[in-house]
C-alpha cells in the first residue's frame, strides 16, 4: 500500500496478491490509519485468504511527520518513508502531477525496492519524537531570527524614508540615539 497525504483527503493505494489492477481508497484525512486502512482490499484479500498477508506501507516524509509511521509500526504494519526528491522521474517530458499518479508511483517504487533494485529511491530514517521535538526548536529560533530581521529592515526603511540613514535598532543604547536624530529637511526626530 502507499499513503498519499493531503490536509484534506488521504489516498490509499494498494495492490493486492495475485492482482495486477492498483485499486484506490479515499479517506479523510487525520484519521488514524489503522481504522481507515481496514476497508481497503488487502485488508479484503486477507480475510479471502483466511490468514494473514504481510501488508507493507509506503510513504512520502513530508508535513504530517512521522506520526504514522510509528502507528504503523506500532501495529506490526512494515512501514517506510521515502525521500520523494529520490524516486526516479523522467527528465524529458513534463508529467502530471495527481494524487492518483504519485500513489501509483510509491507503490511502483515499494515493489521495486522490496525487489531489491538499487538506487531506485532513498527510504528516510523516520526520526524519535524527542528528535522531531529538537528539529522543532531550532525552526522556531529560525523562524523567530527571521521575524526580527524583518523589524529592523522595516525600521531602517521608515527611517530612510525621512531621510535618516545609519541608524541600528538593535543597538544597546537605541533609544537614547533615536531621541538625537534628524530627518533629512532637518527636523528633530520625536519618540513617543
Amino acid at each position: 500500500m502507499s499513503l498519499e497525504l493531503s490536509r484534506s483527503t488521504w489516498l490509499v493505494t494498494s495492490l493486492s496478491p495475485n492482482s495486477d489492477k492498483m485499486s484506490k481508497h479515499t479517506i479523510a484525512a487525520g484519521d488514524a490509519p489503522i481504522t481507515c486502512l481496514a476497508g481497503t482490499p488487502a485488508w479484503r484479500a486477507e480475510q479471502l485468504v483466511g490468514g494473514s498477508l504481510n501488508v507493507v506501507v509506503i510513504q512520502e516524509a513530508g508535513l504530517d511527520g512521522f506520526w504514522v509511521h510509528r502507528l504503523l509500526e506500532s501495529n506490526d504494519i512494515e512501514s517506510h518513508v521515502v525521500d520523494s526528491a529520490s524516486i526516479a522521474m523522467s527528465r524529458r517530458r513534463r508529467r502530471a502531477k495527481t494524487d492518483g499518479i504519485d500513489g501509483e508511483t510509491l507503490l511502483r517504487t515499494l515493489l521495486a525496492w522490496k525487489r531489491g533494485e538499487p538506487r531506485v529511491c532513498e527510504m528516510v530514517v523516520p526520526p524519535t519524537p524527542e528528535q522531531e521535538d529538537h528539529r522543532r526548536l531550532s525552526r522556531e529560533r529560525a523562524n523567530l531570527l527571521r521575524e526580527r530581521i524583518q523589524h529592523v529592515n522595516r525600521i531602517k526603511g521608515l527611517l530612510a524614508g525621512q531621510g535618516i540613514t545609519g541608524y541600528d535598532p538593535l543597538h544597546k543604547d537605541w533609544r537614547t540615539r533615536l531621541d538625537g536624530l534628524m530627518t533629512g529637511d532637518g527636523r528633530r526626530c520625536l519618540v513617543d
